[in-house]
């Protein structure tokens, strides 16, 4: 007996809004599939309001509720059953987030939840990444965002510990990201990584899924710490106009791909690492999977 049913996970991200809708695949005495369906990601950025002026600007307040109201036509358009809504670090700190958060409820019928950092890495480390680990190893998970970033240790595939830093790539580019920030993560890597003879990073979020497609890798195969640095320098040797006439990069990517290699190297090189794999999940994969899962909450379409 084959059974399809459709989830969906909203990631409202300091610098995008993504929607992805999956196939949950159930066969009698087969392990359930989760296959991704659509994913339509949309560049609200929001951290440029709320990092620098603390609150979400009317115009993005607007660009939200017209964004969310298309996700739910999407959500009933693919008779999606369940959902769950995740808004991370901008939505967090922003003094008018809930208000907006409530404004969506009402209007669009899309419930938010603003979960905190330690949370969203737990969902982070809940996707299902035995296609690209090996249980004997050591890694450092870095998941990227526009506001923070969410960091975990997995030894023989179970998860250490988790921590979350205000350090993402919109707060880089708004040159908001202290000393001491940088300081307090490289001895949070050190603490947590020197015990292991040899670590290899996993990366996920949008910037590094960017990377790891222009490299030509085929998927599962890993970057080297050699190949990052000569495209980091590649990357800052080009003008933000010249990365989307030449590199053929989005806008809403030409400047953030910067800081965020930024955040990749100094992961690699505090930890050791010589090698990253690129594994392309994340927060709504995570989400997804803690829905099925029922790990946490989730609404019904």
């Amino acid at each position: 007996m084959l059974s399809i049913k459709k989830y969906a996970a909203i990631d409202i991200g300091s610098n995008a809004v993504r929607l992805l809708i999956s196939n949950i695949i159930e066969q009698k005495g087969k392990p359930v599939q989760f296959k991704k369906n659509s994913l339509v990601r949309v560049p609200i950025r929001l951290g440029a309001d709320v990092f620098v002026k603390q609150k979400i600007s009317k115009e993005n307040t607007k660009r939200m509720l017209d964004t969310m109201l298309a996700f739910k036509l999407l959500m009933n358009s693919h008779k999606v059953v369940k959902y769950k809504a995740c808004a991370t670090s901008a939505m967090r700190e922003s003094s008018n987030g809930r208000e907006v958060a409530e404004m969506i409820k009402k209007h669009a019928d899309i419930s938010i939840d603003i979960i905190d950092g330690e949370e969203e890495a737990a969902i982070i480390a809940a996707t299902d990444l035995n296609t690209f680990i090996d249980d004997s190893k050591t890694y450092l998970y870095v998941d990227v965002g526009g506001g923070s970033t969410e960091f975990s240790i997995i030894d023989q595939g179970e998860k250490v510990i988790s921590r979350s830093f205000k350090i993402g790539t919109v707060r880089l580019l708004n040159d908001m990201v202290s000393k001491e920030a940088w300081d307090e993560l490289q001895v949070w890597i050190a603490q947590y990584t020197k015990k292991y003879e040899k670590i290899t990073v996993i990366g996920s979020g949008g910037n590094i899924n960017k990377i790891f497609k222009n490299s030509g890798k085929k998927l599962g195969k890993p970057l080297s710490y050699f190949y990052m640095t000569s495209y980091y320098n590649t990357l800052q040797s080009y003008s933000y106009e010249e990365r989307i006439t030449e590199l053929n990069l989005n806008q809403d990517r030409a400047d953030v791909i910067i800081p965020a290699m930024r955040i990749y190297l100094s992961a690699m090189k505090w930890s050791s690492a010589k090698n990253i794999i690129v594994p392309k999940i994340g927060l709504a994969d995570g989400i997804i999977k803690s829905i099925y899962y029922d790990t946490v909450s989730s609404n019904t379409q």
